[in-house]
């Protein structure tokens, strides 16, 4: 029994670096694959945060970044700390910037006593199932993205073009 290994050789623009191809998405392209890649860029989140701001829910991702600094925070005074500004910020009654989730989920505020990483977890979930399927959608279509995909393009293209100005400038001048 023979294994047989095939070699794909990386693929180089003249320069010797890897083809835009084969790089890994970033900026817009990478914000539109999902909206988990877009809450893991902070331009993406800047960005979603710009849009949401204008469609009056920025409440929801600040909810959902506030969760997810929350899940990392150590001992039990700091949590409990943390716990209570979440509640007192986005899920009270008398909340600032109150989210909209189901109202048998809300928490009592004596679950703030003992609190634990993923307390919030039901309805962060919630929050971002909201984001995904209503405000993601409508943020990929928006001015800013489509401003900001622009913009980018535009200076992949300036680049690109320097390149092939060194490329062309290198071969003329020997």
């Amino acid at each position: 029994c023979f294994v047989h290994f095939i070699f794909f050789p990386e693929i180089n623009d003249g320069e010797g670096h890897p083809s835009s191809s084969h790089q890994a998405l970033k900026g817009t392209s990478k914000w539109a694959t999902s909206l988990e890649n877009l809450l893991e860029d902070p331009e993406g989140v800047k960005r979603f945060r710009e849009f949401l701001k204008k469609e009056f829910s920025e409440e929801n991702v600040l909810f959902w970044l506030a969760c997810e600094e929350f899940k990392k925070t150590q001992g039990k005074k700091q949590m409990q700390e943390k716990a209570k500004e979440i509640y007192m910020t986005f899920l009270s009654s008398k909340a600032s910037s109150q989210v909209n989730v189901e109202g048998q989920s809300r928490l009592s505020e004596t679950i703030l006593e003992t609190p634990h990483p993923l307390m919030f977890q039901k309805l962060q979930d919630q929050i971002f199932n909201l984001m995904k399927y209503d405000s993601y959608s409508r943020f990929l279509k928006s001015d800013i993205f489509l401003n900001q995909k622009k913009s980018e393009e535009q200076e992949e293209n300036s680049a690109e073009a320097q390149t092939a100005a060194k490329r062309a400038s290198r071969i003329y001048n020997t």
